[in-house]
């Protein structure tokens, strides 16, 4: 494999670096054309983000601010870096995750001065990328599953309690992990829970993971869903989405959960709720949404369906235990792009999508950007509040900060209004009557 560099240290034969400062690290930079494309097709579709870009490129205030981001190298995010730095942002970006960076989107940033360091299976070299990120030492942290957060916490703790202003965190994963960490009086800024706004895991969690989720799985497999045994292990936001689509491609639903309001959910929603144990002898068609690690394991692979198809669509590749399916595999190979055939040893095939790891990036291209839209737009404004609270002196509570309302409401009325809608609006007596507590029945 090949990587196109700029002034970045570059791996020698034996592993290490040379200590030269860098500006990017893409795949291909010649591939920044193809990637201009994905960008503007983008913009065509997140009114709400160019909204944002030409209101704030004109007062820049990020002008003379520096951002680390961590998030999936997509068309979207894209749209967020560069309306960051129309903003007046210095923007240094990687991906979270080695398989959801697309490389001529990471070439087009690279190609107008973007310091990204990405690239489609940079494995080895993931937190590599994450530290050159961090380099020049931002004011500002954007995150997609805190491990630039933890980064951060673990490597520069000084720098952390004394220099970060705050930062964002994007998905379930990462807020539950930092709720963790500030509960152990180890979190030293504080962050925005973007993915816990509303806007955002009512939204892309449930809708875009949904549909990006089964285009994944199509485009690994060209299977038919109608008729098939869809497990979806988790039903809470993400886990709902893809349930949901899933039932609505003619598929049966089985739901497997650890929270018995989940389960109930999804009794009501019409799907069938089983343990694990039980759904792996009957699944054709396996993917998890639950944040957990070993939620598939040795003792569910032996009890599968020959053809079974496995996928997940959680944070981390752990959900599904690659290496205890390995154990009890005597053939291994890839049989389409995404898509690798274990032979167990009772004779059964199990297909992996993915290496386990986001069907819907790895596979696909993420959620559609009409609902990255509303996302991202909460990333955004969570950072003017992070840079208007510093250049007024105003200092955040240092703990995991969630979205307010108003926020929320404000997105939401902004995208309503990009799709011509629009809602009723209550009389001052509808108000009234609301708040009167001595109204009776």
């Amino acid at each position: 494999m090949s990587v196109e560099t700029s002034n970045i240290p570059i791996k020698n034969e034996q592993g290490s670096f040379s200590e030269v400062p860098g500006s990017y690290c893409v795949r291909d930079i010649s591939l920044a054309e193809e990637g201009r494309r994905l960008i503007d097709w983008a913009e065509a579709n997140m009114p709400v983000m160019m909204h944002f870009r030409k209101e704030f490129e004109k007062t820049k205030p990020f002008a003379g601010y520096r951002l680390s981001g961590c998030l999936h190298v997509t068309k979207e995010t894209a749209v967020l870096i560069e309306t960051f730095k129309a903003a007046g942002a210095e923007v240094y970006w990687s991906g979270c995750n080695p398989l959801s960076t697309n490389d001529a989107v990471a070439a087009a940033l690279a190609a107008v001065g973007i310091s990204i360091y990405a690239w489609h299976g940079n494995h080895e070299d993931f937190y590599w990328c994450i530290d050159r990120t961090l380099d020049n030492r931002p004011h500002l942290t954007l995150d997609d599953g805190c491990d630039l957060i933890n980064t951060v916490h673990e490597k520069m703790i000084e720098y952390a309690k004394n220099d970060v202003i705050g930062g964002t965190e994007e998905t379930t994963t990462g807020v539950h992990r930092l709720r963790s960490r500030s509960a152990d009086g180890k979190l030293y800024y504080p962050v925005f829970a973007v993915n816990d706004a509303e806007t955002k895991w009512d939204f892309d969690n449930v809708y875009g993971t949904g549909q990006s989720t089964l285009d994944g799985i199509l485009r690994a497999t060209s299977v038919m869903l109608a008729g098939k045994n869809f497990v979806v292990a988790g039903h809470g936001h993400c886990g709902a989405g893809v349930a949901k689509r899933a039932a609505g491609m003619g598929s049966n639903v089985i739901i497997t959960e650890v929270k018995a309001t989940a389960a109930i959910k999804g009794v009501l929603e019409g799907y069938e709720v089983k343990t694990m144990d039980e759904a792996a002898k009957i699944g054709d068609i396996f993917c998890t949404a639950t944040g957990m690690k070993d939620i598939i394991r040795k003792h569910h692979f032996e009890s599968m369906r020959d053809g079974a198809i496995v996928c997940n669509t959680g944070h981390y590749d752990c959900e599904i235990n690659i290496g205890e399916l390995e154990e009890i595999s005597v053939k291994k190979r890839t049989i389409r792009q995404n898509c690798e055939e274990y032979t167990l040893k009772n004779g059964h095939k199990i297909y992996v999508l993915a290496e386990g790891r986001l069907v819907n990036l790895a596979a696909a291209e993420g959620h559609p950007s009409e609902v990255m839209d509303m996302s991202f737009a909460n990333q955004f404004l969570c950072h003017v509040k992070l840079v208007e609270s510093h250049r007024a002196g105003v200092k955040l509570p240092i703990e995991v900060i969630d979205i307010p309302v108003e926020q929320d409401e404000y997105i939401a009325d902004l995208k309503l209004k990009t799709m011509r809608l629009s809602v009723d609006i209550l009389t001052q007596e509808q108000i009234d009557y609301a708040t009167n507590y001595q109204e009776g029945t």
